[in-house]
């Protein structure tokens, strides 16, 4: 694969996505691997957890972004912009509706 293919907002965007998702199950099974991922998730919305802790794991996002900003993979960090942009949108919706 070369170089020039992974400067795509697809690409960016699904690094944007898979990055913090990774963080939340990493965050899971150093915490709470003695139950397991469902009820983790049920007692976080339950508990109105799940936003602050969606809030930290896009911290992730922000290495990504400059890491792509670094090699000059402009597309690739525009993409990442637009999943943060797209969790933001989540966090607000969980954070005011649920």
């Amino acid at each position: 694969m070369q170089i020039k293919q992974l400067d795509h907002v697809i690409f960016g965007f699904l690094l944007g996505v898979i990055a913090p998702s990774l963080a939340i199950l990493i965050f899971y099974y150093l915490n709470f691997s003695t139950s397991d991922l469902g009820s983790f998730l049920n007692l976080s919305v339950k508990e109105k957890l799940l936003s602050p802790l969606l809030s930290l794991c896009l911290v992730v996002n922000l290495g990504v972004f400059y890491l792509f900003i670094h090699f000059e993979k402009l597309f690739s960090a525009r993409g990442v912009i637009l999943a943060t942009f797209l969790f933001g949108f989540i966090i607000v919706l969980l954070k005011f509706f649920l």
